[in-house]
């Protein structure tokens, strides 16, 4: 016997039905000597080329204003080694993904106080000078903050974000409208969904970068020891403003430098090959 369903109830049905439908499970890099095999869920009306053009003019618009002001650097000593690491990367990011090989990969300094890096999707990346100056980087260490940045890149992080937030957003009006939810109680459900959801996620991809990364650099010939160096620096930097790791979308240093030195063994025959390679 058919049952007649409430219109409400069957509208959030249906914003839940088009949510799963529109999704598609993929597996964007090969798993590596780190094992990185987590099966991802993409919306096929997002694809890569759609992401990569979006970032690719966000990433224009911040050198733009960068060059504006000065800081953008393409001459000094930062951006020559910024360029050698990402060029030795670059060249390894094919065996985690072949296309990689064909991405319009760009590389830039900007010269900031910021302790950051990113890898935007399409291998758009940009490196702040205070990154390597304040932390006093080494070229290892440098490769193992760009790996890991990279390693977002061919993961698709970015994407996969802009999915969940897709059907996050269709799943919250099915919802809205079948319980009839104010927008404050909704604005309450947004938080609950940021927290029991999105942060967990991102803890999850920051741990696929840090292993990933760690493998690019070892297969570049960089020590991946110098994982642990770094966010030892990067801790001793924090200090006591480090968040409590289930409020933060990284993990906390402790959990961070535990996990990559469970993996380092699994790459260090990578580094030693690559080593007598020159």
């Amino acid at each position: 016997m058919l049952i007649a369903l409430p219109k409400k109830l069957a509208l959030c049905l249906l914003a839940a039905s088009l949510a799963l439908a529109g999704c598609q499970s993929v597996n964007t890099t090969n798993a590596g000597a780190v094992g990185v095999d987590r099966k991802q869920y993409m919306f096929s009306m997002l694809s890569s080329q759609q992401v990569d053009q979006m970032y690719a003019q966000s990433y224009l618009q911040t050198l733009g204003e960068a060059k504006t002001k000065g800081a953008l650097e393409n001459t000094g000593s930062d951006a020559r080694r910024v360029q050698l690491v990402a060029d030795r990367l670059i060249r390894q990011t094919p065996f985690f993904r072949p296309d990689a090989a064909q991405w319009k990969w760009e590389v830039n300094v900007i010269k900031s106080d910021e302790l950051n890096a990113n890898c935007g999707p399409g291998g758009k990346i940009i490196v702040y000078s205070g990154l390597i100056d304040t932390l006093k980087l080494s070229d290892d260490e440098l490769a193992a903050v760009m790996g890991h940045e990279i390693a977002h890149a061919l993961r698709e992080h970015g994407r996969e974000a802009m999915s969940k937030a897709y059907g996050i957003e269709i799943a919250k009006q099915g919802v809205g409208a079948y319980f009839g939810l104010s927008q404050d109680s909704l604005a309450l459900a947004d938080n609950v969904v940021n927290y029991s959801l999105t942060l967990p996620n991102s803890r999850a991809n920051e741990n696929e970068a840090d292993l990933i990364g760690l493998e690019l650099a070892a297969r570049a010939g960089y020590n991946p020891n110098a994982a642990i160096s770094l966010w030892k620096k990067m801790d001793a930097q924090a200090g006591s403003n480090a968040p409590p790791e289930f409020m933060s979308t990284h993990p906390a240093s402790s959990s961070r430098v535990t996990s990559l030195q469970e993996a380092i063994p699994k790459v260090m025959p990578l580094y030693l090959a690559a080593s007598k390679k020159g």
